[in-house]
């Protein structure tokens, strides 16, 4: 049985590295899976994936001109379908990023999608001076009158 690129077999794990995973495969010949084809997760530690002969299934992803087989086990099945994220309608969510107009579907123009980036930012914006002119000692100034005379 010839090897070719991109073919998908199945095959019985015969050693496990911390850089890799060593299978046999059906021609006789053994390749090997780097850490980083063993699944699509993050992999800290093999054996949490497969074991010692363990039948996996792998694809083919390099033959080397010294005979060195490069093996995938992650590309060697389909990825699976991630579920949508419910993306929360208001900044009370809490998350930081999360801001209302995000999730907003509605398909309005440039104008007024403007318009209300200008009213939300302007409001932000008061709020922001408001805080500021607390923290000030109630919105007066050193040299006497109010911080809004400026």
């Amino acid at each position: 049985m010839q090897l070719e690129v991109g073919a998908i077999l199945e095959g019985k794990v015969t050693g496990i590295t911390k850089f890799g995973v060593f299978v046999d495969l059906p021609n006789g010949q053994t390749g090997m899976v780097h850490i980083s084809e063993v699944a699509s997760a993050f992999v800290k530690e093999i054996r949490d994936f497969v074991t010692e002969g363990q039948t996996v299934k792998v694809k083919v992803l390099s033959i080397s001109d010294d005979g060195k087989i490069s093996l995938s086990m992650k590309k060697a099945v389909p990825p699976q379908p991630r579920a949508p994220r419910e993306r929360p309608t208001t900044r009370s969510a809490g998350r930081p990023g999360d801001y209302e107009w995000q999730s907003k579907p509605e398909p309005t123009s440039f104008e007024d999608m403007m318009s209300k980036f200008k009213q939300t930012s302007d409001e932000k914006m008061s709020a922001l001076k408001k805080g500021m002119q607390s923290k000030r000692g109630g919105g007066y100034s050193r040299h006497g009158g109010t911080g809004s005379q400026r």
